[in-house]
């Protein structure tokens, strides 16, 4: 899952090389910063959906994840959504910063630390309490969850049956005839029948055993698509409190005088200035009448 927010971290340079042509649009009225934001986030879908297809095809069959074509859609709407944050959490950070090697230091760190405390490396349960506010906020901590959930919520299934709980141990190396009197001994110490077939760890056992009890795979999903759409938000007040530029009118520049706009915008650049030209005539010929 933290491949999916690093390889959001290519879409920093995106916006910082758009900031100079935005805030000279903005000012001049040609578009509101809310709907930037809304047409930055619907260009941005269709890339995500086609990396999370090619993503989701080349790992879940390959890794061989468990679910048939039903746990492949769910894993399928995980990348993406995962996706989706971290495109939204990179592009609020490219909204705040404002260069590109700050920007990369600042989200490869912060990723770091969502991946180190998303319960990957750390159960929930070995988190110190005092850095379990971190955890819920991490990224990865979601659709980690969520990919687990997917892969173990079945209860009927076994993953370690009799003799294979020695594989893990010391004992791995010992001769299966004594593993099978081991598991003699273990069953008249606890008073039950463990034989070479008996299963011993389930699905359930396993997202117990990693903290992963709180919430459904559903609610992941949907709590990973929420936090895209926060800092979707985020960057849009980014946007409004972090440019210094205001929305001006032209008119109020030129006066009334079309042939000083003409002279005005023939000095500069005709690449860099036509849009604003053409939008700054005709207010001054509507203007006229």
């Amino acid at each position: 899952m933290s491949t999916t927010y690093y390889t959001c971290a290519e879409s920093i340079p995106a916006f910082l090389q758009e900031r100079y042509i935005f805030m000279r649009e903005t000012a001049y009225n040609a578009y509101r910063r809310s709907s930037y934001v809304l047409a930055h986030s619907l260009i941005s879908i269709p890339s995500l959906i086609v990396l999370s297809i090619a993503f989701a095809a080349t790992t879940f069959w390959a890794v061989g994840l468990d679910g048939g074509f039903s746990g492949f859609l769910f894993f399928f709407f995980t990348i993406l959504s995962a996706f989706w944050a971290g495109s939204s959490f990179v592009t609020f950070l490219s909204g705040v910063v404002s260069h590109v090697m700050l920007g990369f230091t600042v989200v490869v760190a912060i990723l770091a630390y969502f991946l180190l405390f998303s319960g990957f490396f750390i159960s929930r349960d070995r988190i110190p309490s005092y850095w379990l506010w971190f955890h819920y906020i991490s990224l990865v901590k979601y659709p980690f969850e969520a990919a687990l959930q997917n892969e173990f919520h079945d209860p009927a299934k076994c993953f370690v049956r009799g003799v294979q709980m020695f594989d893990t141990t010391p004992l791995s190396a010992v001769p299966l005839a004594l593993k099978l009197k081991m598991l003699k001994s273990i069953s008249s110490t606890l008073g039950m029948n463990i034989t070479s077939s008996t299963c011993v760890v389930t699905g359930t056992d396993i997202l117990r055993q990693q903290g992963i009890t709180e919430l459904s795979k559903w609610n992941c999903l949907w709590i990973t698509i929420a936090w895209g759409f926060f800092f979707r938000i985020l960057f849009y007040f980014a946007l409004l409190l972090g440019s210094n530029n205001k929305r001006r009118d032209p008119l109020k520049r030129f006066g009334s005088d079309s042939s000083s706009a003409s002279r005005f915008f023939a000095d500069r650049p005709q690449n860099s200035t036509r849009r604003t030209f053409d939008y700054s005539l005709s207010l001054l010929r509507f203007a006229k009448g």
